[in-house]
Order: C-alpha cells, then sequence, then structure tokens
C-alpha cells in the first residue's frame, strides 16, 4: 500500500470515529436526556441505555431526575395575632418532566431559584393567616411548665389549637405544588419548616417581657412567704403567752394548795398540842430573829416572845 492511500485509510478511519463518537450517548439511569439541534429540542429520553443522535448538529443535555433538597432562607412574616416572627423553611423536588423543565428553566440552579420565591410565597401566605400557637403546637396536649403561676398565665389566654402545624405545613405543600404544576416539569415531593423564630429586632423585647414576667412571679413568691413568716410568727408568739399563761396559772394552783396543805398541817399540829406548837414556832423564830446583827428591844417581863426564854431563866 503506498502512501498517500495509507493516508487517506487513515483520515476516514479517524472521521468515522468522531462521526460514530459524537452520533453515540449513553443515559445513565439517575438523568434524563434532552437532544437539541439548533436550540431547539428534537428528541427527550427519560430510559436509560445508548441513543444516537446526527452527528455535529444534534447536542445532548442532561439533566437529573434524583430527589434533590432545597434549603431556603429565613422568611420574615407577621400572623394574624400580630407576632413578628422568622420562619426557615426546607423543600425536596424531582423533575418529572424534563422537557419542560428545560423550555422553562435549563438549569438547576435556576429550579432552586423558583423554588425560593414559590415557597416563600406559599409560606407568607398561609401561616399570615394563622396564630403564632397554631404554627408552633401541632395538638392540644397540656405543656408543663416551672412555675404554677406561668401554667396559669397560659391557662389565662385560653390557647385552643385547631389547625395545627402538621395541617399548616400541608397546606404550604398544596399551594407550592399547584404553583409549580404543569408549568416547570418539577414536582415538591416534601416541606417542612426547619425552624421559627422571632425577628431579631423583636427578641430584646421578649426577653425582657419574660424577664418581667418571671420577677414578678418571685416578688410574689417573695411577698406571700413573708405573709407566712408573719402568719407563723404571729401564732407562735399566741402560742408561748398562752403557755406561758398555763403555766402561771397551774402554778398559782399548785402554790394555793401547798400553802392549804401547810395550813392545814399548821392546824392539825396545833390542835393537837397547842403549848407545843407555841413553843416550836417560837424557837423556829428565835434564830431568824436574834442573829448576829439583830437588836431588839423588848420588855423582858411582860413580852410574849420572850416567855419561854423568861422560862427557862426560871
Amino acid at each position: 500500500m503506498s502512501f498517500k492511500a495509507w493516508l487517506n485509510l487513515t483520515i476516514a478511519t479517524v472521521v468515522i470515529i468522531v462521526v460514530a463518537n459524537s452520533s453515540i450517548y449513553v443515559v445513565p439511569v439517575h438523568q434524563h436526556a434532552i437532544v437539541t439541534q439548533f436550540g431547539n429540542i428534537v428528541n427527550t429520553q427519560i430510559e436509560p441505555g445508548i441513543q444516537f443522535k446526527t452527528p455535529l448538529i444534534q447536542e445532548v443535555t442532561y439533566i437529573d431526575n434524583r430527589l434533590r433538597d432545597w434549603d431556603g432562607e429565613p422568611s420574615d412574616l407577621l400572623t394574624v395575632d400580630k407576632e413578628n416572627i422568622e420562619v426557615n423553611t426546607w423543600a425536596r423536588w424531582r423533575v418529572t418532566d424534563p422537557r419542560v423543565f428545560f423550555e422553562a428553566l435549563r438549569t438547576e440552579t435556576q429550579g432552586q431559584s423558583v423554588l425560593d420565591g414559590l415557597v416563600d410565597a406559599s409560606v407568607k401566605n398561609v401561616i399570615s393567616a394563622e396564630t403564632l400557637m397554631e404554627t408552633l403546637r401541632a395538638t392540644k396536649r397540656r405543656l408543663k411548665y416551672t412555675a404554677d403561676e406561668l401554667e396559669k398565665a397560659e391557662a389565662s389566654k385560653a390557647i385552643a389549637i385547631n389547625t395545627g402545624r402538621d395541617k399548616i405545613v400541608g397546606k404550604i405543600l398544596d399551594e407550592t405544588s399547584k404553583a409549580t404544576k404543569g408549568l416547570y416539569g418539577f414536582e415538591v415531593e416534601g416541606l417542612g419548616i426547619k425552624r421559627m423564630n422571632y425577628v431579631r429586632a423583636v427578641i430584646p423585647k421578649i426577653y425582657e417581657r419574660m424577664r418581667s414576667e418571671r420577677i414578678r412571679i418571685a416578688n410574689r413568691y417573695e411577698s406571700e412567704g413573708r405573709e407566712q413568716e408573719g402568719e407563723i410568727l404571729g401564732q407562735m408568739t399566741k402560742d408561748l403567752e398562752s403557755i406561758e399563761s398555763e403555766g402561771y396559772a397551774q402554778a398559782a394552783i399548785i402554790r394555793g394548795e401547798a400553802d392549804a396543805q401547810v395550813l392545814i398541817t399548821y392546824a392539825n399540829a396545833y390542835n393537837k398540842d397547842p403549848e407545843f406548837y407555841s413553843f416550836s414556832r417560837s424557837l423556829e423564830l428565835y434564830p431568824k430573829t436574834l442573829g448576829n446583827n439583830s437588836r431588839l428591844v423588848l420588855d423582858g417581863k411582860t413580852n410574849e416572845f420572850l416567855k419561854y426564854m423568861r422560862a427557862s431563866e426560871d
């Protein structure tokens, strides 16, 4: 074979390989393929496998058909009971019609941008028509509080949960799905509220209100404690006075009974022997009266107090 023939064969082989390579494409399991010619869609392949296209003039764009994550930015809104809150949501979406998706959005980034607006609008439309407690709680179960005062304060508000958070999330999902149906070639298959909080400008006021509430409860407890302290001290003083009064009364009774017994004893002794009684009583009085430092000026001959002394002299 001459060099020219060999060169022509090589060129033809390269051309065939290039043409064959540009005319064959593979559709993976997790992707769809859009075949375009001069910017217009000529074919859509959703089944995986080897496919063919016109070489050089047709191009293939792959679109992922797996479930995708969407994580939105916090959205500020006002509830029906005038609470200014911040809501952060998440969603899961999937391309279901690659042709419509390509014509409307073309890329995943555009799909995420569309979801940003649709979910944000749905969240504001639904939650703005509900109270804060409806969006926070799913059931009417009784909440536990650290203080009875807080529980009573919450009960006084008479909060009723008629819709609940789960149904509200369902409404947001339904509204978002209706807004995307048939327009963008994808469907939202899941949605939820990741976090809810008051907006940053309101949080300091909320903390101040909570602090004031707890200070008020603490002051009430302190006042009740002082009142109970006064009642206890008053009762204690009353009981003490009662005990002392009863003690004095019992002591007076005992002393009276003792004095009566003494008088009875003296009377019995006197009745048995008056002369001896008088003598013994005088002997008891002499040591007490006639001490070392005592001086008495008495008539020694006629005074009854000294009659037993005179008798001893006789």
